[in-house]
C-alpha cells in the first residue's frame, strides 16, 4: 500500500462520519417536524345539544388558535351512540337516539357550526358504523363529510396510539 493511499483513509473516514451525522440529523429534523402536528380527537357519545354546542365552541377555539399561530393540526370528532343525532337531519324516530325538543330547537345552528368546522377548519368527522347499522340508518342520510369507521371506540384507541390527545367535553 502506498503512502498516498494510507494518508487518504482518515479523510475518507471523516467524510463518511460527516455523511452519517448529516443523515441522522436530517431524520431527527424530519421526526421533529412530524411531531409538530397537533393531533386531537374529541369523543361525542352524548345526546345533550348544549354539551355538543360547548364542544363545537371548544373545537373552534382550538382550531382558531392553531390557525393564528400557524401551527399544523389534525382535529377529529369520533361520534358514537347518541352522538349520531348530530350527524343527520333524520329525526331517528323509534330509536334510542330520537330527536327531542331541545335538539329540534338547535339542530340548524349545530349543523351549520359543525359543517363549518369541517369545511373551513378541516375538522374530520367520523361515525361508529356499529351505531349507524344498529338503527338501520342509510349512509346517505348522514351529512356529506362524515366518514364511517367500523367501531368508534376502536378508532379512538387507534388515534390515541398514533399520538392524538383525547378530549371529552363534560
Amino acid at each position: 500500500m502506498s503512502t498516498a493511499q494510507i494518508s487518504h483513509r482518515p479523510l475518507i473516514f471523516l467524510a463518511l462520519a460527516i455523511f452519517m451525522a448529516a443523515l441522522f440529523a436530517g431524520k431527527a429534523i424530519a421526526d421533529e417536524d412530524e411531531s409538530e402536528v397537533m393531533k386531537v380527537v374529541y369523543h361525542a357519545d352524548f345526546s345533550d345539544p348544549r354539551r355538543f354546542s360547548a364542544m363545537l365552541t371548544s373545537i373552534n377555539n382550538m382550531a382558531t388558535f392553531y390557525e393564528n399561530e400557524l401551527i399544523e393540526y389534525d382535529i377529529r370528532i369520533v361520534f358514537v351512540a347518541h352522538g349520531i343525532r348530530f350527524l343527520t337531519d333524520d329525526k331517528l324516530s323509534g330509536t334510542p337516539f330520537a330527536e327531542d325538543a331541545a335538539l329540534a330547537d338547535r339542530r340548524d345552528n349545530l349543523k351549520g357550526r359543525l359543517l363549518s368546522l369541517n369545511d373551513v377548519m378541516s375538522v374530520k368527522l367520523e361515525l361508529c358504523d356499529i351505531t349507524r347499522t344498529g338503527i338501520n340508518l342509510d349512509q346517505d342520510k348522514l351529512y356529506n363529510p362524515v366518514d364511517a369507521v367500523p367501531s368508534g371506540v376502536v378508532r379512538i384507541a387507534q388515534l390515541q396510539k398514533e399520538g392524538f390527545a383525547y378530549i371529552k367535553v363534560e
